[in-house]
């Protein structure tokens, strides 16, 4: 029934504004605004992600979002350059920066203004 659909994901923030500013000027990603909603335009379009504000909002207590990177290091500085906080989490064998590298990828956390858990980490 669904094989064919262009699925795609969403997430709730508290404050839109700051979800857009952040989304788009700490990150770098295309961001439009329609009916209310935001989009993240992620792999070149191709994967829209949509934002929606909800009242009764309660940050996620999962990783929402994964960045893929060619080099993690690079990217925790870029974005440690660009006000981003890491987190640090008890017993994931995190260096200073705040990644783990002890088990599977490389993988960093921080969080988005509305508290939501994103990474990256490096595949390769």
């Amino acid at each position: 029934m669904f094989k064919d659909t262009k699925a795609f994901s969403g997430f709730a923030v508290d404050d839109m504004a700051k979800a857009r500013e952040f989304y788009e000027q700490k990150l770098g990603i295309r961001v439009t605004d329609e009916n209310g909603l935001l989009t993240l335009h992620l792999a070149d379009g191709d994967r829209p992600t949509m934002i929606y504000p909800k009242p009764d909002f309660e940050p996620a207590t999962y990783t929402i979002l994964n960045f893929p990177v060619a080099d993690i290091d690079e990217a925790v500085d870029a974005l440690i350059e660009r006000g981003v906080d890491f987190e640090i989490y008890e017993d994931f064998g995190q260096d200073e920066k705040g990644v783990s590298r002890d088990a599977g990828p490389p993988i960093a956390w921080f969080r988005d203004p509305a508290g939501n858990i994103l990474s990256v980490l490096q595949l390769d």
